[in-house]
Formats: C-alpha cells, structure tokens, sequence
C-alpha cells in the first residue's frame, strides 16, 4: 500500500525542510502535549509525535470501517443493558481479576437499587489493522473497543492541516487537496451537548473526570471548548475531588461545589492504577447518580476482552441484535479470531497451541490504555506459568494481525530523524445517546490514525509508541 510519495523519502534536503515546517505546523495547530518533565504545567509545551507524511489507506476498508460503526454503537448499548449476558460472560473473569470483579459489583449495586440515569451516553472508539492475509489482499479487522476514555479525538482533528502543509511544501498540492476534512472533538462534543440537553437542567455542568497526571490536556480541551462555544459549562475534577466535595441529594442529583452535574465525562478511570479506596467510593457515588455517565459502568465493561472474545461464538451477535441481520454481517466481517481461555477442554486446546506457536497469536489482558498484550516469546512464557492455573481465564487468545509495513519518518520531540518501516492502526470514533429506550443520535464522529515502528508490538500514543497520523485513501 505505497502513498505516492516513495520519490520523496530518499531525498534528505526535501525531508529536512519538510520536517521543520511540519514541526512548526503542529505548533499553530495546536497538536500539543505537555512534556513528560512538567505533565501538569502548560507553560512548557511541545508538539504530539507525528508522522511526517501521511499513510496510505485502503479506501473500501476506511469505507467498510465508518459503515460498521453505527452498528458497534448498537451493539455496545445492547451489552450495556444485558444484565444476564454481562454475568454469564464475565462469571470466570471476575473471580481471577479483582479491577473487572470491582467494576461489577458496582454495577450489580446500581442495578439492585434501581438506576436513576435516564440518558445514556455512549463514546468509543472501534480500532482496526488491515490484515495482508494468505493472498496480500489486505482486510479490515477489528483490533478492539474503546468504551471509555478513548482520547485523540481532539489532536488528531488538526493533523490533517499539518499534513496538507507538509505535502504542499513537497510540491504535491493536488494529494494535500485529497485529504479527507476530519473533526471528531465537534461530533464528541455534539453527543456530549444532547446528553447535557436531553438532562434538562439548564444550568446544570458538565464534569469532566480527569487524571493526576494530564499530559494530554490540549486533546480534552477541543472537546471542552466545542462545549464551551455552546454556552454549556465545563468543570475538571479528579476522583479524589469528587470523594472530597460530591454529593447526591434525595433525587439523586449529583452536585459538585454546589453545581448540578448534567454529564460525567470519564478520561480517567480505565485501569487499576486509577483507584484507591476513596476513588472506588467516588466511583460508586458517581454511579449512584442521576448524571449522564459516559460511560456508565455497564457501558465500561461491555468493552472488555472477556465481552470481544464472547461477541465472536457463533449465534452470539445475533441474540444481542435480533433482526438485525445486516448489520450483524458487517459486524462480523471485522472479527479476527478470538478464543477463550476459561478452563476446560477448550481452555486447554487453545492454550497449547498458542505455546507451541506463540508468533501466531496475541494474548490480550482485560487492560485499556495500550501496552498490555503480550507476544511471541513473553505470551509462551506467561501462558506456561498459568497454563493450568484459574488465572488464565483474566486473558484472551486473539489471532496475530499481519499488516503490510511501509516507510516513514516518524517525528518526535529531541528525537533523531530517521525513516522507519511502520504499520497504522485505524480508528473510527462512535457517539450515541439513548433516553429510556428510545435512540435519538448514532453516528460515527470521525477517525483516528496512529502509526508505529514495526519493532514495537503494542501500544498507543499516550503510551509513548505510536504516533498521530492521517489517512491518504489509495
């Protein structure tokens, strides 16, 4: 899948060039992170890593991937509300991971006590590689689901200005004029707008949950001002403030410094590392409340391994979406294989394959926030440690995706310039709001393209591997 820019990257003084305006683009775009030093301080910033040209992309799978989305943000809301299909699926997984046991117990506390939420807020982010398969016909296949947190909405809706200047000061205007218009913070912030609507307080906030540590601030701040350009209000607040300052009155309205709270907004909250025991009870107060979550806890696990992995048995999609066969096919049609380690006969086959060829599969932890999975010889050396043990049931098996590399300059703050063979990840932004039963916005908002040197097996941009990027439709 060659860009037609191959001509370009053997000539040194064009990349130079092109690299110091492409850096100094990303400065007037705004495509800022704080620096790993001064995570919290704005005064010292620098540019999100970025690839230097774009990466081309197969158009029928750029096209297959944005015609599906609709039908993952059904599919995500219908596991949210599927109480008996979340306990049956998670029954082995909560008994050996503590962060997935904890998440559902709150979730079964809610549900016991009776949900005062009426809106439901649905954000995710469905990520994808093109599989080179048997033949080097490449496909669309899904790597996983983002139901929380799922972050470069914002930054990666000025990258394609970088690029087209990039391509322009190469001399290819007509290719900068090609690349796709790309805004996912506005139809973020469009879901999140309905929700704070459809809550129907006027001068109620909207929350958004944060990290300690916000490196990635500039990303959350698109959305936040695409609020703020509404009229709606926005506060940050941390887990801990919320223990400190949260409240709920009798009708389980949530309050924060004595402002209503019209929707939680979680960018935090997706690994054990996020919780002590004064956040797991901010959590609990959070989800006891009448706000808009996004996403409720329900939602949070529908995106889990253990639920992807399940998602894939045969008649599976077809219960949790009855009548909905199109959509069921497109779905699937995404599917790498996927296999569960729950122990027994199946358990046990799957697990000694994967240990006789480790390079054939990926085994994935019920982790978000990238940097998790484990390869070739690091997954053989786990799965035999566990291999009979109930703690294998925390993971699942997934086929290895063999995208086809291709060259490209990846840039980054004090880092040398050098061509790297790399391989992208595609992903396509999801926004739903359901009030009661009824569905009053589904739409894909946008998408995602992150690239990485082939040497690295996993791992995102936050996680410091991969890096922004925009697709160039061949």
């Amino acid at each position: 899948m060659a860009a037609p820019w191959e001509d370009v990257l053997c000539n040194e003084p064009a990349i130079l060039e092109a690299a110091s305006v492409a850096v100094d683009a990303a400065l007037l775009e705004g495509v800022l992170m704080r620096t790993e030093r001064e995570p919290n301080a704005s005064d010292v910033v620098n540019y999100a890593p970025f690839t230097l040209l774009p990466s081309a992309v197969p158009s029928a799978l750029f096209e297959q991937a944005y015609a599906v989305q609709q039908d993952f943000n059904l599919l995500v809301d219908a596991i949210s509300q599927n109480k008996e299909f979340l306990e049956r699926t998670l029954a082995s997984t909560i008994k050996v991971d503590d962060f997935t046991a904890r998440l559902f117990r709150i979730h079964m506390q809610v549900l016991e006590e009776g949900l005062a939420q009426s809106v439901f807020l649905g954000i995710n982010r469905s990520d994808y590689m093109f599989d080179s398969g048997v033949d080097g016909t490449p496909a669309l296949k899904q790597i996983e689901i983002n139901t929380i947190a799922a972050s470069f909405g914002g930054l990666t809706s000025r990258t394609a200005a970088v690029h087209g200047q990039v391509l322009k000061v190469l001399g290819k205007s007509k290719e900068a004029s090609r690349l796709l218009p790309n805004n996912p913070s506005k139809g973020l912030a469009l879901g999140i707008a309905k929700a704070w609507e459809l809550y129907g307080s006027q001068s109620a906030v909207v929350m958004f949950l944060v990290e300690e540590v916000q490196r990635n601030i500039f990303d959350q701040r698109r959305v936040e001002n695409e609020l703020w350009n509404r009229n709606i209000r926005v506060i940050r607040k941390r887990f801990r403030d919320v223990f400190e300052k949260g409240s709920l009155d009798d009708a389980k309205r949530l309050y924060m410094d004595g402002q209503e709270v019209a929707v939680v907004y979680y960018r935090e909250g997706y690994v054990p590392k996020n919780y002590d025991q004064q956040n797991w009870e901010a959590r609990l107060l959070l989800e006891r409340s009448k706000a808009v979550k996004c996403p409720d806890i329900a939602t949070q696990l529908a995106g889990t391994k253990k639920v992807q992995q399940e998602l894939s048995r045969p008649g599976m999609l077809e219960q949790l979406l009855p009548g909905r066969d199109e959509a069921v096919a497109r779905i699937r049609a995404t599917f790498a294989g996927l296999y569960s380690l729950d122990v027994g006969e199946e358990g046990d086959k799957i697990a000694a394959r994967a240990i006789a060829d480790p390079d054939r599969f990926v085994l994935k932890p019920q982790r978000e926030g990238g940097g998790n999975n484990l390869y070739g010889e690091e997954l053989k050396q786990v799965l035999e440690k566990i291999r009979d043990s109930p703690e294998r049931t925390s993971y699942i098996l997934m086929d290895k995706i063999k995208p086809q590399p291709a060259r490209n300059y990846l840039l980054r703050a004090h880092s040398p310039l050098r061509v790297s063979e790399c391989i992208s990840e595609l992903g396509i932004f999801g926004v739903y709001v359901r009030q009661g039963k009824e569905m009053v916005m589904n739409k894909a908002a946008g998408h995602l393209l992150r690239t990485k040197a082939i040497e690295h097996a996993d791992g995102g941009v936050a996680a410091g591997v991969a890096v922004l990027d925009t697709p160039y439709l061949v």
